[in-house]
């Protein structure tokens, strides 16, 4: 155990909202800390229901064994094993039995060997009860005498930490200098205890000396840094993998400790941690700042180190683990470092999935984990199974496993890099979509009315070749990780490429599709332009002027790109759980061509005898369900018809309609009537059966919408995809690329038509805010409609 009341306290805060790490983990942990010359582990998990919502129970005897298992796991690695109490929610600060129990619990917790404590009170409501207004003058108060009585009981421990409910610049009252709050906890918190501080903000950019300088005089000590920097428990879509960054080494001499409260999923905390290795490493041999830490240089050494990790074949929950991985130039061998992650002040993090957000242990190798709940831990078997158990077919995965390659890692940490800043790649695919979207009106149906200079037709071609590349690039990085060997990594990243890789699916098909079929805004049906939207090469939130926090605007680089389509602010579009079986394949949805027609035709004819289970005479003739489902949108309007292929051809395709009343009288016009003579009511043969009759009569009756509908639903779509698609998000991504392309040529809204009977389909249009919109005799024919605004 380290000892020294001012020793720099340098490491990991596991204090985030989600599931925990396990046992397994956290010894991992241990190892790259020690490694990396970290010294602190904080363990604070909000979602372990003793730490916070329970606090007053004390633990099993089971719980004990694991967590003093833990205490001397940390102990023989030379790193200070922090424990954490948050009692904030709905302890009674002046009653007596509730003191009672906070000692028990916490004297429980000294009797396995913890030496170093810390109280919480983040994130919690100032107000207090009516026993408390009376006998305290206010909440600080409150506060301050509790942790002075708990520091005292455990004997004045040389690391006790207090996390005070004002803990950035951001949230105190009217500010640093002038917070009553934090003027109390300055003047009345025992001088042995320290003071935990994110900065200016919950997640702060940068810190400086100065930036610390005034809470520092308000508090009387050198505050302890809760660092937010890579926490990602408020953004479902967003994850870290970038270096630890924006904090000078020279810190060091302001602060008591620097704790960093990493990504919820174990695996993406390699870089975070290592490079925070560096830079505590760096300062404490004595060197300048600039020669101190580099961070170019540390995420090089650590990028290099975390390219052997992922050439490990490690299972989900890394049952599997060498003892030594020796680190490279910038890493370190053995020192003490021991932190845990909480986040003060973020939102809990909306998992993916139930059962999907971070790494698990295989079932029947499961320790029973006090720190993990049974139901999380049946959940996450589940998913376990479907990255262990995964199937090969037409539409399944690839079964070669091989490491990330060196670009492919920097590719990956590009993407995902910090919260208020994208790396070189994503920054470049931003930009790219920004200016294509700006000057779309180069390559619409007339150029807007204008003659456009050959050269700016060029210059947007060009600019649209290095996206489509761009997009190219993740969605090879996405199978790649599919395909990875180190199956820990690709069950805590997968979520998150996933949904890139799908959101960039869309973005690359609709700017294929905008060259001459965008309409010009002098079109009367509107203009894309129109279409709120944010962009930016560091973040989108910084639009606003000042530095907001990260979770302002939420999905990351995803987000942006979202937010840059014509349908960017429909969430439901673009935000849904993974399959539970990753598949590696390619996909490419892109518009049709001609040659499509023989292809598209043949699938949709193999679904219907699919469905119908039999042949009948109604589709003798190969052209009829072609015709009949797709032919007069590819022959009348093919500008809004796309085609979903992948390694072996097509496997889909959504034809829409932009204006349904020109359409239909063009097709009465044209289309039907060739369609009459090539499939007269009564066929030789037939001899009046009525079997085969009434499908062809399909050509021969008036089909119409209603006013009603078509006034606020003026489009309509028509969706097709093979079953054997093991990830129907690209199904999704197909609907959405014909929605978009919609949206950007004026659609205010569309609907479709689906048979009552299908009800998988009725359930993947619902879940895309698509709903019922015409009943009972107003509904054409036997389908149902449905309908969505855009």
């Amino acid at each position: 155990m380290m000892e020294g009341r001012h020793e720099f306290l340098c490491g990991v805060v596991e204090g985030f909202y989600g599931r925990p790490w396990s046992m397994e983990q956290r010894k991992v942990l241990f190892q790259w800390m020690q490694m990396w010359s970290l010294n602190t582990y904080l363990y604070g998990p909000k979602d372990d229901l003793k730490h916070r919502l329970l606090w007053r129970e004390v633990y099993s005897a089971e719980e004990e064994a694991q967590l003093k298992a833990l205490v001397s796991e940390a102990e023989s690695r030379g790193l200070t094993f922090v424990y954490a109490l948050s009692p904030g929610q709905d302890i009674v600060f002046s009653s007596s039995c509730d003191l009672t129990l906070l000692k028990r619990k916490l004297r429980q917790v000294s009797d396995l060997g913890c030496q170093a404590f810390a109280l919480l009170f983040d994130d919690i409501d100032h107000s207090m009860c009516q026993s408390d207004t009376e006998a305290f003058s206010s909440f600080a108060h409150a506060q301050v005498t509790v942790a002075n009585e708990i520091f005292r009981f455990l004997g004045e421990p040389p690391v006790f930490l207090f996390c005070p409910t004002e803990y950035c610049s951001s949230l105190c009252t009217p500010s640093v200098s002038k917070s009553p709050y934090l003027l109390t906890i300055g003047e009345d918190l025992l001088p042995g205890i320290s003071v935990i501080w994110t900065g200016n903000k919950v997640i702060s950019r940068e810190l400086s000396p100065e930036s610390l300088a005034e809470v520092q005089s308000v508090l009387r000590r050198p505050p302890l840094i809760w660092d937010n920097l890579h926490a990602n428990d408020y953004d479902s879509r967003r994850v870290f993998l970038g270096p630890f960054k924006g904090r000078p080494p020279g810190l060091r001499a302001h602060l008591r400790g620097l704790l960093l409260n990493p990504n919820c999923e174990f695996e993406a905390n390699f870089i975070p941690l290592h490079t925070l290795g560096s830079w505590y490493k760096g300062k404490e041999e004595g060197k300048g700042d600039e020669e101190a830490y580099s961070v170019d240089r540390a995420l090089s050494a650590a990028l290099q180190d975390w390219m052997k990790e992922l050439s490990l074949p490690l299972q989900p929950g890394r049952q599997v683990r060498p003892t030594d991985l020796k680190p490279s130039t910038l890493s370190v061998k053995s020192k003490s470092s021991d932190s845990s992650d909480n986040q003060h002040g973020a939102q809990p993090k909306c998992p993916i999935t139930s059962s999907q957000s971070t790494g698990a242990l295989a079932s029947d190798e499961i320790p029973a984990d006090p720190f993990m709940s049974h139901d999380l831990k049946a959940g996450e078997n589940q998913v376990f199974r479907s990255f262990s158990h995964e199937k090969t077919s037409r539409r399944g995965l690839c079964s070669g496993r091989v490491p990330l390659s060196e670009s492919q890692v920097r590719l990956l940490v590009g993407l995902y890099y910090l919260p208020h800043e994208h790396g070189p790649h994503a920054q470049n695919l931003l930009q790219d979509l920004t200016w294509l979207k700006g000057n779309c009106h180069c390559v619409s149906v007339n150029g807007n009315g204008k003659k456009v200079a050959p050269q700016k037709v060029e210059e947007w071609r060009e600019c649209a070749g290095r996206f489509l590349a761009a997009c190219d690039d993740v969605a090879l990085l996405h199978s790649a990780v599919v395909n990875s060997i180190n199956r820990a990594v690709l069950y805590d990243l997968y979520p998150y490429i996933w949904d890139l890789r799908n959101t960039l699916l869309v973005a690359k098909a609709f700017i294929c599709w905008l060259e001459g079929r965008i309409l010009s805004e002098g079109s009367p049906l509107g203009s894309w332009k129109n279409c709120f939207h944010w962009c930016g090469a560091s973040s989108g939130a910084e639009l606003h002027g000042v530095e907001a926090e990260p979770w302002v605007f939420k999905g990351g680089l995803s987000g942006e790109v979202q937010m840059l389509l014509p349908v960017g602010t429909s969430s439901e579009l673009f935000s849904h759980p993974p399959p539970l079986f990753p598949t590696s394949r390619l996909y490419n949805i892109r518009p049709f061509q001609q040659k499509d027609k023989v292809e598209l035709y043949r699938m949709v004819r193999q679904l219907y005898q699919r469905g119908k289970g039999s042949q009948d005479a109604a589709i003798s003739h190969p052209d009829f369900i072609g015709d009949r489902c797709l032919g007069a949108s590819l022959a009348l309007c093919p500008e809004y018809s796309l085609v979903l292929e992948d390694e072996l051809g097509v496997c889909g395709c959504a034809v829409g309609i932009l204006d349904v009343r020109s359409f239909a009288k063009r097709c009465q016009a044209t289309w039907l009537p060739a369609m009459r003579d090539k499939y007269p009511s009564r066929p030789h043969g037939a001899s009046g059966h009525t079997a085969t009759k009434e499908p062809l009569l399909y050509f021969h009756e008036e089909q119409d919408y209603p006013d009603s509908l078509l006034y606020h639903f003026p489009s309509q779509l028509r969706l097709e995809a093979l079953p054997e698609l093991v990830d129907c998000s690209v199904s999704r991504s197909l609907l959405t690329t014909l929605l978009t392309a919609l949206k950007a040529n004026g659609s205010q809204g569309v609907f479709c038509e689906v048979q009552p009977t299908d009800g998988l389909r009725m359930e993947f249009l619902t879940k895309l805010g698509f709903l019922e919109i015409l009943r009972g005799e107003a509904r054409p024919r036997e389908g149902v409609v449905l309908g969505r605004l855009l």
